[in-house]
């Protein structure tokens, strides 16, 4: 092999080696920048439904206290939002849905609360029937975040 040749390999071989480092990490980046986003989309899903969810069952849980039936279909849109929970939710979360619901339906057959009985128990900090689902749900969001 003819020395004069070397040089010219070698200057061929670093440019190969470059250009594949560069190849390589912008590829990387590219796969981290569609994760985030990924996660990002995921997680703004998530919050949209937890968001439904509070709302229909706040409201629900507002009928539960001065009436003794519930609106039916109210019922069933909440159960709704429980089953689109479950495609994409922890069982954590979940379980903290239904548990929700249930103290709804069980809210509806109590004698219904005067406005006095309500402010007792906000004094008592009972009036919170969403607080354990809504830490559920901040913890999942969190685990997304550090994925």
């Amino acid at each position: 092999m003819n020395t004069s040749y070397l040089p010219a390999l070698a200057a061929l071989a670093g440019s190969v080696i470059g250009g594949l480092t560069s190849f390589a990490s912008a590829w990387l980046t590219q796969q981290r920048q569609n994760r985030a986003a990924q996660i990002s989309g995921e997680k703004a899903k998530r919050q949209k439904l937890y968001k439904r969810f509070i709302d229909e069952s706040s409201k629900l849980y507002a009928d539960a206290l001065v009436h003794d039936q519930a609106e039916v279909s109210a019922l069933v849109s909440v159960y709704a939002l429980i089953s689109q929970m479950r495609v994409v939710s922890s069982s954590t979360v979940i379980e903290k849905a239904e548990a929700v619901v249930h103290l709804i339906v069980d809210t509806y057959f109590a004698p219904n609360t005067t406005f006095s009985e309500v402010r007792e128990l906000m004094n008592g900090h009972a009036v919170n029937p969403l607080q354990a689902f809504s830490e559920a749900c901040r913890a999942e969001l969190q685990a997304l975040n550090d994925h």
